[in-house]
């Protein structure tokens, strides 16, 4: 099969050709049919955090069965499905009681010592990511590894639901589990802050401040929910927020993955207001908040992937965009070929689009 194959960091991803082999056990073969170029593909790309290489990189996807290994019940040769980072093993203890996002033994799902490797190259394993790698025309996963949907649902935005999606929705719903009428604040408005901005208008928030420095992403907020924005290129984001609401928002959520914005995002709380980090903050990089703020009840936190079930949540995202309240399509900035894809990454960079996405044929 044809892959994009990541051999060092810093170094431009490769089309080569991959062997992939068949699915036993409880493994699934998946054809690819689209899949989301994401920040935590280029956060691997940067060295930011580690990886095995040779790898194929990409997670956020979506494709249809080929073929199902001898022990899988759930599905069959033709299933659309989704894939999810969020790989869990079924029996620990974060498993069986219910947080399957901090799954204490995803290696479980792999294969087991002396069996062929999933995917090589003339006899050498190249390495999955994430027990995906869904820059390749097949992925071969566990089945814990996806989740079937409904089959009227178009696949290029169904890939977006893999993680942007399903992290910022699920940061909102499932994380912060926010009330209605509360005000939200969302700093960075890539893929996942646009979906904390849409889960927060599908919960009822009653006001919800989209923060970001590009104009255009700006624009877009409103039309995912924003009721008002703040362009922090020209004025301070915290002092912008306390001023439009007086004592700061209930919930804040940053989407990027930055030391200052983290911080930024306890400090326009009110008291009593919880601060949901969403973003991939660098391996080593240490958040410092005011210790005299946590008398006053404000509250920081984290978000692995929305907190996600995904089992459950995904199919409901699916039924929340053909019921027109998740906006999918205008997220979407640019669908490219494999061969694109280190020009993908470059525009991601550039801060000017929201999501691109591989199409194969």
């Amino acid at each position: 099969m044809k892959a994009a194959v990541m051999r060092g960091v810093g170094q431009p991803l490769t089309i080569e050709e991959v062997d992939v082999a068949r699915p036993i056990g409880r493994e699934v073969l998946v054809r690819v049919a689209a899949t989301g170029v994401c920040h935590s593909d280029l956060h691997i790309i940067e060295g930011l955090y580690p990886g095995d290489f040779p790898c194929i990189l990409g997670h956020e996807s979506a494709g249809v069965v080929e073929e199902v290994g001898d022990q899988v019940s759930y599905f069959s040769p033709g299933d659309h499905v989704i894939s999810c980072l969020s790989v869990f093993c079924g029996h620990c203890e974060a498993c069986v009681t219910g947080h399957l996002v901090n799954c204490e033994r995803p290696q479980d799902v792999n294969r087991r010592p002396g069996e062929a490797p999933r995917l090589s190259q003339k006899g050498e394993v190249v390495h999955q990511f994430y027990n995906l790698s869904s820059f390749a025309e097949y992925m071969l996963v566990h089945e814990h590894a996806i989740v079937k949907i409904r089959k009227d649902m178009p696949l290029d935005r169904a890939a977006l639901i893999g993680c942007g999606v399903t992290t910022g929705v699920g940061a909102v719903h499932n994380t912060a589990k926010i009330e209605v009428g509360s005000t939200v604040a969302v700093i960075g408005l890539g893929g996942v802050g646009l979906s904390a901005v849409n889960g927060a208008a599908i919960s009822g928030a009653g006001r919800i401040i989209a923060i970001d420095t590009v104009g255009s992403k700006l624009n877009l907020a409103r039309h995912f929910g924003a009721t008002d924005v703040v362009d922090a290129s020209r004025e301070d984001p915290v002092e912008a927020v306390r001023r439009m609401t007086g004592a700061g928002v209930h919930y804040s959520f940053e989407a990027i993955g930055l030391k200052e914005t983290s911080e930024q995002a306890f400090e326009m709380l009110r008291p009593g207001g919880t601060a949901t980090v969403i973003g991939m903050i660098p391996v080593g990089q240490k958040v410092e908040i005011d210790g005299e703020s946590l008398l006053f009840e404000k509250k920081l936190q984290g978000s692995n992937m929305g907190s996600n079930r995904f089992r459950v949540d995904m199919p409901r995202y699916v039924d929340f965009y053909l019921a027109g309240k998740l906006h999918l399509d205008e997220m979407i900035t640019e669908r490219v070929q494999l061969e694109q894809i280190n020009e993908a990454f470059a525009a991601m960079k550039t801060g000017e689009v929201a999501r691109s996405v591989i199409m194969f044929n």
